[in-house]
């Protein structure tokens, strides 16, 4: 017995409609193919981001690079009348697991070491995986993409923990609190990821699912 296949909904592309990506606006496409501004929001319209996959490249490699020095470098310096103290993300992780503050430890090294790394090998596996035109796990790479954006923001929390104590320390008066050269590394690799999410077109997980309709489903989605 022959198996049927799927339906296979029509893209809005296929349609010839474009969805702006700033208000979510559907117009329809001029049919020369000319320049369209959204009608609601007059921002510019595209079937997809322009270079999308070269852009989110190269800031997910710099972000790369620059994650290095973050984690090697002194994230913070403390002078005090006992001396000075320098102090990368890690020691500062150490030091909190020593005292006894395991939670305040696991947050730290989990929001300030993991999270931009796993959100650059997210990136990076999801260029990847669209510039290969992969069918595969179509729905699991939307969730991916949507959690990397959602993540973004909450990478922050050594900036935000510096700057509280550099306020706090200079009001008391007893010892400085300066933010050391990690600490500019760290905050570039929070917002290269944070653009390169942004540059990334999730269109382009999709494309290859429209190449040939009607298709196979997916071997490894959700409805296989």
């Amino acid at each position: 017995m022959s198996r049927e296949r799927p339906f296979v909904a029509r893209q809005a592309r296929q349609a010839g409609l474009l969805n702006c990506h700033i208000c979510g606006q559907l117009s329809q496409a001029p049919a020369g193919g000319g320049f369209l501004r959204c009608p609601r929001c007059r921002a510019p319209l595209h079937m997809r981001k322009p270079a999308s996959l070269a852009t989110t490249w190269a800031l997910v490699i710099a972000a790369a690079i620059l994650y290095i020095p973050a984690n090697l470098l002194p994230m913070m310096s403390t002078a005090s009348l006992l001396g000075s103290q320098e102090d990368t993300i890690m020691s500062g992780v150490i030091f909190l697991w020593q005292s006894g503050s395991w939670p305040l430890a696991a947050v730290v090294f989990f929001a300030s070491v993991m999270v931009p790394l796993l959100k650059i090998f997210a990136l990076v596996y999801l260029a990847a995986a669209a510039q290969r035109r992969s069918r595969h796990r179509l729905i699991q790479r939307t969730r991916l993409y949507r959690m990397v954006e959602f993540v973004g923001r909450w990478s922050m929390l050594d900036i935000y923990v510096i700057t509280i104590l550099v306020a706090l320390v200079k009001f008391q008066g007893l010892a400085t609190i300066q933010a050391g050269p990690a600490a500019v590394a760290f905050g570039a690799v929070v917002v290269l990821t944070m653009f390169a999410a942004m540059s990334f077109d999730p269109r382009l997980i999709w494309d290859p699912a429209a190449d040939s309709a009607p298709s196979l489903p997916d071997p490894d989605s959700d409805h296989a």
